[in-house]
């Protein structure tokens, strides 16, 4: 999922959950925040963050 030059992938707000063995956004939105997020996906996110490099070819692998 991304959003404009954003990627949900290379954003450090992206993280792994290993109790549910997936990846989420931690940015904690409310619900209006959400769908306005998701029903413009050509807008960059707000939230985006690359973070550091290192955290995110860690995640990668």
């Amino acid at each position: 999922m991304g959003f404009g030059k954003s990627c949900c992938d290379c954003c450090s707000n992206y993280v792994y959950d290993a109790e549910y063995d997936e990846y989420y956004c931690a940015v904690e939105m409310d619900e209006d925040e959400a769908e306005a997020l998701y029903q413009f996906q050509t807008i960059g996110c707000p939230y985006y963050d690359p973070g550091d490099e290192y955290k995110i070819v860690n995640k990668q692998i």
